[in-house]
This record gives structure tokens, sequence and C-alpha cells, in this order.
């Protein structure tokens, strides 16, 4: 016998439909639609999981894990092999310089509010200037190598910008006496 794909059917119960719920006596679950009577529960928009009775529920009590640095950076990871691979592929210009911009549109940097970090994995042919918010060591001697160059962009560090945040307050008082 062959099965053709118009005759394909589940098996006999392998689907069951879902209970209609206060649809009348006669369907068993009318009335309070098998929410039992009154109280909380049998109201609309409750959501009481997790709830252990006014005793500290369990996820509370679980000792929390790890930590978020609230002053981290984001920064977009490309290596130097994905970068000669685009120039190879004609998706970079080796001749211009290469900023987050430009491999952003090359599509290497993902991401990456802070910046552009170059990584040493791969190899890499093509001389280029590179201008990014940061690299390693074995990245920057690869590019060198190869006659390229790396400027890695100076930001702030928080105490920079607190400082920079006083002297701001402190032209704005004398501006107002």
């Amino acid at each position: 016998m062959t099965i053709k794909i118009n005759d394909l059917r589940d098996n006999e119960g392998a689907r069951k439909d879902r209970m209609r719920v206060g649809r009348g006596i006669g369907s068993g679950k009318g009335k309070t639609a098998a929410r039992g009577q009154k109280g909380q529960k049998s109201r609309s928009g409750v959501s009481i999981d997790g709830f252990a009775g006014g005793q500290m529920p369990l996820h509370m009590r679980m000792p929390k894990r790890g930590f978020n640095n609230p002053f981290g950076k984001d920064y977009a990871i490309v290596n130097v092999g994905a970068v000669q691979k685009a120039i190879d592929e004609k998706k970079l210009d080796a001749k211009k310089d290469l900023d987050h911009a430009a491999l952003k549109a090359a599509g290497l940097a993902r991401g990456g509010k802070d910046g552009v970090r170059l990584l040493g994995k791969g190899e890499i042919k093509a001389k280029a200037k590179f201008v990014v918010a940061g690299a390693s060591k074995g990245a920057i001697e690869a590019v060198e190598k190869a006659g390229g160059s790396v400027e890695v962009l100076k930001s702030a560090s928080p105490a920079e910008k607190a400082e920079a945040k006083k002297g701001k307050g402190g032209k704005a008082k004398k501006a107002d006496a």
C-alpha cells in the first residue's frame, strides 16, 4: 500500500480538543467553569504561583549567584581572522580606516555600544589601519606584522567621568550666584 501525502492523518485519539468551560449545565463544566466557588483563585487575572502562604517562597530563599557589573563595558568582539576573510570577500576595504562603523557595515561587529575590541584569533595578511576601543597584544602584533597599525581610542575611566561631572556641577552653581 502506498501512502499519499493527502491521506496522512493523526492516529485516532492523538489530538484531543480542549474542554470548553462555562457552556451550560449539560456540558458538565458549566456554572463555575471547574473553578469551584469564591475566592481569589476563582477570579480571572490571578497569579499566585510561588506564593507559600506568607512563608518566604522557595525562589527567594535560594542564594543569588553571579554579579552584574553596572560599570561593565559592552564591546563588539572582532577577530583579525574574520577581518581578513571580509577583506578577501571584498566586504571591507583595507585602504580605509577600519572603525566600528566599517566593521558593523561588513557584518563583523554586532552590538558593542562601547566600541569594538580586536582579538588576535586567526591570521591577517592585509595592511590595514584599525581604529578600535580596545585590542589584545596578540591582535596588535598580528596587525603590525602585516604592516598595518592599531589606534586604540582612549575611553574615560569612571573616576574621570565623576571628575567631569563635578566640574559641570561647580560651573552651574557659580552661574546661579
